[in-house]
């Protein structure tokens, strides 16, 4: 099969990319950026905001993974209208070159995120959403939306992917876990917004990449699907695990960011039971391979 992945050169994407070369698909990335982890893979250059070379980067294609966004909520608490150009226009731009091009599947990374105002008190794919108290929510709801509509109005097969929150190697700095490791092997203190208590369900990335293969499969077509962690973590205690792991470091704490996602406790359950799909890598684990990967990095710097 070829694959388009748009964002295929960031974190999760590039992991997303090595599943889909080792179960035999051809992948084209498109992303701003250079994609350099591999030389099987072709990566045509471009930018989400440009209809005319996303059109360009489908010839051929079979299916696209839509994944490139900006990720990090406090860039788009900083910057709004970009935030909302690249998460949301985006988005459109790439289902109507999907369209036009004639391709029959449309594999979207949403996000957790979008269960943050509900108030239930477990969260599967048909709770009801509620309208977001934070922009990064609202872009990534509204993406859901448009895939919803292009489904319904021309036929267009989408998979909408709500992803826990990951981590591993190739994460993004500004997330939580490298941000603490970092800190933690700087000797610089950890500090937590808020009292620590916030939790998640951390997610390995490439628990989260294999899940994007399996939603391949013909059951998954204009379904949603929860990809989240096992474990429910507070932010507290990944704190106190990159302590033991990486040594003595002091834990300090500061103000609550503005629409921060609490926690909830969200179902994977449908992707287990239709995909076949459950994380295998725990959380402690999770983190002691991040270790390793970030100083390995660091080494060859």
């Amino acid at each position: 099969m070829r694959v388009l992945v748009t964002g295929g050169s960031g974190f999760i994407g590039s992991h997303v990319v090595d599943y889909l070369r080792a179960a035999g698909h051809r992948v084209r990335v498109f992303d701003m950026a250079p994609y350099t982890y591999r030389n099987d893979v072709e990566w045509y250059k471009g930018s989400l905001l440009n209809y005319d070379e996303l059109r360009m980067s489908m010839s051929g294609i079979d299916v696209v993974y839509h994944l490139a966004a900006v990720a990090d909520v406090k860039d788009v608490y900083n910057d709004p209208l970009y935030g909302e150009a690249i998460n949301v226009r985006g988005t459109i731009h790439v289902l109507e070159a999907v369209r036009r091009s004639e391709i029959k599947r449309v594999i979207y990374g949403s996000t957790v995120w979008a269960y943050s105002e509900s108030e239930s008190s477990l969260l599967n794919e048909n709770t009801p959403l509620c309208p977001p108290s934070h922009l990064y929510t609202a872009t990534k709801i509204a993406s859901e939306y448009y895939c919803h509509a292009y489904s319904k109005l021309y036929g267009l097969a989408t998979t909408i992917l709500r992803y826990g929150i990951p981590y591993g190697p190739r994460a993004r700095g500004a997330a939580v876990i490298p941000t603490f490791i970092r800190k933690a092997l700087n000797g610089e203190p950890i500090t937590i917004a808020g009292d620590g208590s916030q939790f998640r369900k951390f997610v390995y990335v490439e628990d989260l990449a294999e899940g994007n293969l399996l939603c391949l499969k013909p059951i998954a077509e204009n379904k949603i699907y929860n990809l989240d962690g096992k474990e429910k973590v507070t932010v507290r205690q990944i704190a106190e695990i990159v302590q033991r792991l990486v040594g003595n470091t002091q834990i300090r704490y500061i103000q609550s960011r503005p629409g921060d996602f609490s926690g909830k406790e969200v179902s994977s359950k449908r992707a287990y039971e239709e995909l076949g799909w459950e994380p295998k890598i725990g959380i402690e684990e999770g983190i002691r391979r991040y270790i390793e990967w970030f100083k390995s990095e660091d080494a060859r710097r």
